[in-house]
């Protein structure tokens, strides 16, 4: 049986961590930065969250676990 491969894609956006859990970016950040968004917004979207329970086995196939 050939090896499983990583989507690379999901490589770049998920991140496990030493207990195993996933890490993933909040959506909202990556661009109209400056002056659309209010700071307390850009607080509340700052930092890493886990990946929901719900898609956790989707992502965990997809980084070839």
């Amino acid at each position: 049986m050939p090896k499983q491969k990583t989507r690379r894609s999901a490589a770049k956006r998920f991140k496990k961590t030493g207990t195993g859990k996933l890490r993933r970016r909040q959506a909202g950040r990556a661009h109209l930065v400056v002056g659309k968004k209010s700071s307390a917004r850009m607080r509340r979207l700052k930092g890493d969250e886990d990946v929901s329970a719900a898609d956790r086995k989707r992502v965990n196939r997809m980084l070839g676990e």
